[in-house]
């Protein structure tokens, strides 16, 4: 005869193993079964006397994670990770920042995960400057990202929020939204989707501009130097709210090869010279590009989330926003070596139940 388990503890469950390091439906159900019974009891397991507290098989876990919703899942995940994001004091700002947070929107590939009709999972998802994802939405097969933008941030409270997004986003709609809806900021990357205004960009008189700011970074085997010029935009931009335009020279260097590449960006935002000069918009740039590196690189390396053969129904979705919660709530710890924290909280139990505010 078969057991049934409550929704909220194989949800619990699995996220608890997710933060001890399991990257898979079997792991999790692994994890599960060598819980001791007072974790079980925990995390929400009915008691039945004599037998104690009873695990979830595989088949369950399998089950639950294939037909949850994943708006809902993803929207409990954010808005938990939000909650204890606004608790915690205001990170550093570049200046001019007043305090300002950032919200970086980019988009994922899950490579391993297809559907039915061939087609591969792909995410859209919403970082703090800190690491943390706050929302995330599955894109349709038969649609794009920009159709997803909306929704996604629909319910979220971004006043007086800098949102960044890749050119694909860069949409004025999506600008409107942000400034007379949310009450948020954007800095919006130009390029060539954007054709007439991307050529507008380029032919402003930018050797006349001031170099105000200049960053070194070497991460990944690559040496990068990144030149940035801004100016009071008065007329001629056909951008809603632009005030400020925005050119950055990256060079980089393969310090393999030593070849050298170089790259002109441009941007505008709805941002003053007097809410965020160049070295504010700068950082905020170089935050948004970091969500490759704090979320989708983690989630590729450490949980081989690309490798996954996780597809079916709403799996492979659940599966990333478990693991955006687990990246999520070991920043919130203070821990930056993602793998060393799943590795200390797979030596016990109970640890992930602390983290997790699991009493």
């Amino acid at each position: 005869m078969g057991r049934r388990h409550p929704l909220v503890f194989v949800l619990a469950l699995a996220a608890c193993a997710v933060l001890a390091g399991a990257k898979s439906l079997a792991a999790i159900a692994e994890w599960a079964a060598d819980a001791p019974a007072a974790v079980l009891t925990a995390l929400g397991a009915p008691s039945r006397e004599p037998s104690g507290p009873t695990a979830p098989a595989e088949a369950t876990v399998r089950r639950v994670l294939q037909r949850v919703d994943g708006d809902a899942l993803d929207a409990a995940i954010g808005s938990w990770l939000a909650a204890r994001d606004r608790d915690r004091p205001p990170p550093d700002q570049e200046p001019g920042g007043a305090g300002r947070r950032s919200l970086a929107v980019d988009g994922k590939t899950v490579r391993g995960a297809r559907r039915a009709d061939g087609t591969q999972v792909h995410l859209l998802a919403a970082m703090t400057r800190t690491g943390l994802v706050t929302a995330q939405r599955e894109v349709g097969s038969k649609t794009n990202e920009i159709t997803v933008f909306r929704p996604m941030l629909a319910d979220l409270d971004l006043a007086d929020t800098v949102v960044t997004f890749d050119a694909l986003h860069s949409q004025t709609g999506h600008a409107r939204f942000l400034v007379e809806e949310k009450k948020a900021h954007y800095i919006a990357v130009i390029k060539g989707n954007q054709p007439l205004l991307h050529q507008h960009l380029k032919q402003l008189p930018w050797r006349d501009v001031p170099l105000l700011g200049k960053t070194r970074a070497t991460a990944h085997g690559r040496d990068e130097i990144r030149r940035v010029k801004t100016c009071t935009v008065t007329r001629g931009l056909d951008f809603p709210h632009a005030a400020q335009a925005v050119q950055i020279v990256r060079r980089r260097r393969t310090v393999a090869t030593g070849k050298v590449t170089l790259e002109r960006v441009y941007a505008v935002t709805d941002l003053t010279a007097e809410q965020a000069g160049a070295r504010e918009i700068a950082h905020r740039v170089r935050e948004h590009w970091g969500i490759e590196s704090k979320i989708h690189h983690v989630r590729d390396t450490i949980f081989a989330e690309d490798a996954s053969r996780v597809r079916t129904g709403t799996a492979p979705r659940a599966m990333a926003a478990l693991r955006n919660l687990a990246i999520g709530a070991l920043r919130l710890t203070g821990c930056d070596n993602i793998a060393a924290g799943l590795r200390k909280h797979g030596r016990d139990a109970t640890r992930p139940l602390a983290t997790l505010g699991i009493t």
